[in-house]
């Protein structure tokens, strides 16, 4: 969909489902008579908002959407406090699948990685206050799609709040799936690259990154390049990225006005999330960043590996400076598109490897 065709008519379906009608049925929504919104309606009855979220028990998956297909996911919305972020695990199976295409924690997937709102204002997700998480991936899926969420956490949680848009129609033959893989090194190693993705098989597009990035030292953190190993590359990549805040579309230490991180938000790149130390136990700078390659996306055919460095400065010797491999806390996902079956994903760490710390 687009502006260029939405006055087209076709013979598409479009379902939704949410708290108010858990299977998208047509006719079904808002029949509830049960529900976190039961005491409040009370005086009112059926229809009233009767059930608007969910509770999601402490160490339990629940699954959010069933749908039979064909067709596709259009909009995700859902909205839960900011301590959960990193304590709920969002899994996306394709077509019956065991293994899910997508795995992230729910806060990584949109962008906010901190368990500290952002908002984001890009073309695929947007984030808006306070804390609406909104996805415009295009989602197609030919048999059937299943969305699930984890709660890794010993407590129960409350006030899951979320809506799925979808259509249900023909899906052509050369639509890829979505896939998301996230992963953490804290710390990198020293001398040693973060890993977005290894071990893609198939083909497909990337399409995107986000990275949640934790810097261990003072001074400059990002000279490190990107590299995208395309299709049997060995020790060199096709694609080489020259620093990395050139990847993420800006320049020259994001430092605008002087002695100031440049907060920005666009629709393919930006750097949203700048937090700072505050003089006593937050002692680290973070940052949130994301690239879109809606315009650009990178085409493989057969396999795809994608890492960053982490680098900085020492200090100059002589008028001459040196680059300083550093030792940060990164968390990534990579976004691409491939064809089914995809090979397996590493196994996500336990809640205390995931959580911020």
């Amino acid at each position: 969909m687009s502006l260029g065709n939405l006055s087209r008519l076709s013979a598409a379906k479009t379902r939704s489902i949410s708290a108010e009608n858990f299977t998208g049925e047509k006719g079904k929504a808002g029949m509830a008579t049960e529900g976190t919104g039961a005491v409040p309606a009370r005086e009112l009855g059926q229809g009233w908002k009767v059930s608007p979220s969910i509770q999601v028990p402490a160490n339990t998956t629940v699954t959010l959407a069933e749908i039979q297909g064909p067709g596709a996911i259009q909009h995700i919305w859902n909205t839960v406090a900011p301590a959960q972020w990193r304590r709920l695990v969002l899994r996306i199976y394709w077509d019956g699948e065991e293994a899910p295409s997508v795995e992230t924690p729910l806060g990584d997937f949109f962008c906010n990685g901190w368990c500290q709102r952002c908002n984001v204002n890009s073309l695929p997700i947007s984030v808006n206050p306070a804390g609406g998480f909104n996805s415009y991936w295009e989602m197609p899926f030919r048999k059937a799609a299943r969305i699930t969420l984890e709660n890794l956490s010993d407590d129960n949680i409350g006030g899951y709040y979320y809506q799925i848009d979808y259509t249900l129609t023909e899906v052509p033959d050369d639509a890829a799936y979505l896939h998301a893989q996230w992963r953490r090194n804290n710390p990198l190693p020293y001398q040693e690259v973060h890993t977005i993705l290894e071990g893609i098989q198939g083909q497909g597009q990337y399409v995107g990154t986000y990275l949640a990035w934790g810097v261990n030292n003072c001074g400059w953190w990002g000279e490190g390049e990107i590299k995208f190993y395309l299709d049997g590359d060995g020790e060199f990549p096709t694609i080489c990225g020259t620093g990395t805040e050139d990847y993420f579309g800006g320049a020259w230490d994001f430092e605008f006005p002087t002695g100031q991180y440049g907060v920005f938000s666009t629709p393919f790149l930006g750097l949203p999330q700048v937090i700072q130390p505050d003089g006593l136990y937050r002692s680290q700078q973070r940052f949130g960043m994301y690239r879109w390659h809606v315009m650009d996306p990178i085409r493989f055919a057969a396999d795809l590996r994608v890492t960053i460095q982490a680098l900085g400065w020492r200090s100059a010797s002589g008028g001459q400076g040196r680059y300083l491999p550093l030792q940060d806390d990164i968390a990534s996902v990579g976004y691409w598109y491939q064809t089914e079956p995809h090979a397996p994903f590493p196994k996500l760490p336990d809640r205390n490897f995931l959580e911020v710390i």
